[in-house]
């Protein structure tokens, strides 16, 4: 069942990898959209998705992984294909649309129950929890990796085989979750949709992690806003940023477990987080303090390179270490519900701080400034973590 659900990780990251890297150029160049629609249309997707996981996860809780998952997959192959063949925008809105929400569908059902199945890993003696959980977030990884490569393959023939490649990845996916994926997971209970979203709102504890997590991934997202502003900086050019990303997916697929087993071994999920979110805001501060040299060329990617390997290292004691936390925090047979608003509010966090990291770019201050200001955040998101968690095993 755990191994199920970890290979889910991986094709569904095989088959979304494959598209997402290519479509604003295809919407740009062979739609012809404006930057401006581009970038709203791009927004939309991320909205349909991340702000709807609290959606998808209490509806994980009520009727049970298996149809959510199911449904979810169909919506995913039924968006891709549409995307396939829209040349208009209310065409391309409503694909892009569809193919987030069938994101916030499948994946806080299988979020949610990887986290329950990595806790009884613990509980039965397997290990710690966060091993289960990095291993989920390695499979994600590699996907994130190989779909963009085999992407650019299919591309050379066209944008919509493509996109009906990714359709049939999870035509796959579809066809094995329904051959392997039990009705009723033992251990899952099923609970009434209402009432679950008050006690959230009241668990302070819970609203606190979330808003750590989101520090974390505002932090992430400037792999895409800041650090391209950085290279082009240092070389003229954005061609280096394909060797950064790629450098942290190496970093994540080869070091992701045995970092993880050497800090189970050493910190507590509190812990652990803190020390991820110290390192993520020593990236930020390499490339602040080496700003004023003005390097450029090779040595001014350096600062650029320094950035990414700390904020990667730090991803990987973080991201573990949220998601093990969470059934700890979520009321009993709401772990869907809990895990899809970790991801929503963290998402709107996100998306306020992108907006404000922005501005500061736009204002015509030193580029040392939005640098030095989200190194600020990840410490400020430490004294926001909740004040204990469960002891090591």
């Amino acid at each position: 069942m755990l191994r199920l659900l970890i290979l889910t990780q991986l094709a569904f990251n095989v088959g979304f990898f494959a598209v997402l890297p290519f479509l604003a150029e295809h919407l740009g160049t062979a739609i012809g959209m404006a930057g401006w629609m581009v970038g709203f249309v791009l927004g939309l997707r991320t909205f349909s998705q991340q702000g709807l996981f609290v959606v998808g996860g209490a509806l994980a809780d009520r009727y049970g992984v298996r149809p959510v998952v199911l449904v979810g997959c169909v919506l995913r192959i039924a968006g891709f294909a549409w995307l396939g063949y829209a040349d208009a925008d209310w065409s391309v809105i409503g694909s892009v649309l569809l193919i987030g929400f069938a994101a916030a569908l499948f994946s806080p059902a299988v979020e949610s129950e990887v986290a329950r199945q990595a806790v009884v890993w613990e509980e039965s003696g397997g290990g710690p929890r966060t091993s289960v959980l990095a291993l989920f977030t390695v499979a994600g990884q590699a996907g994130a990796f190989v779909g963009p490569l085999i992407g650019a393959l299919l591309l050379a023939v066209d944008f919509r085989v493509v996109c009906l490649a990714g359709a049939g990845v999870f035509v796959l996916v579809l066809a094995g979750h329904a051959w392997l994926l039990p009705q009723h997971i033992p251990g899952r209970e099923r609970v009434g949709v209402k009432g679950g979203l008050g006690g959230l709102l009241r668990n302070r504890r819970f609203l606190a992690l979330c808003c750590a997590y989101g520090a974390y991934l505002l932090a992430y997202n400037q792999l895409y806003l800041l650090l391209p502003d950085e290279v082009e900086r240092a070389t003229g050019s954005q061609t280096a940023l394909a060797w950064l990303f790629g450098l942290s997916s190496l970093l994540v697929v080869t070091a992701q477990l045995p970092v993880t087993r050497w800090v189970a071994e050493r910190l507590d999920l509190r812990r652990s987080m803190a020390v991820g979110l110290l390192l993520i805001a020593g990236g930020f501060l390499v490339v602040a303090v080496a700003l004023p040299a003005g390097w450029t060329g090779n040595a001014g990617l350096l600062p650029a390179a320094g950035f990414v390997v700390l904020l990667t290292v730090g991803q990987m004691l973080v991201a573990p270490a949220a998601r093990a936390w969470v059934p700890d925090l979520a009321v009993e047979g709401r772990l869907g519900l809990y895990t899809g608003a970790m991801s929503s509010v963290s998402g709107l966090i996100v998306l306020g701080g992108s907006a404000g990291a922005g501005a500061l770019m736009d204002a015509g201050v030193s580029g040392v400034v939005p640098w030095a200001v989200l190194a600020v955040v990840p410490v400020g998101a430490i004294l926001l973590l909740p004040r204990r968690s469960p002891a090591r095993p």
